[in-house]
């Protein structure tokens, strides 16, 4: 058995936004080959789907659109990199800034308790 990183893609359906919202979630997945990773995650995605009433009595779906990556990973250890993207902007001062100000949200408020 082996351990595989998987990009999971939901459809956020609402009925309001004009723009479409997709979810991606990073899971980890243990399996015996890439096919079975694939697979599981799949199922996954298709076992997370979900449908409900938002605070305005507004339909909302979450719909599973499918696996965008599976990834192995060759091992587990301290420091590991386990998944990487690119961002490209036209001004980087912006972007730099955003990151600054997600590192400082999540040292003062978002401290997950185990």
């Amino acid at each position: 058995m082996g351990w595989y990183i998987a990009k999971i893609v939901f459809q956020i359906n609402n009925g309001q936004n004009s723009k479409s919202q997709f979810d991606e979630h990073i899971r980890l997945i243990e399996a015996a080959n890439f096919d079975e990773a694939f697979l599981k995650a799949r199922m996954l995605g298709l076992q997370e789907e979900a449908s409900f009433l938002n605070d305005q009595d507004k339909l909302v779906k979450w719909e599973f659109v499918n696996v965008s990556e599976i990834l192995p990973v060759r091992e587990l250890c301290d420091g590991q990199e386990l998944y990487s993207q690119i961002h490209e902007t036209e001004d980087a001062a912006p972007y730099v800034n955003y990151i600054h100000q997600k590192a400082v949200t999540l040292q003062l408020k978002y401290r997950p308790v185990f």
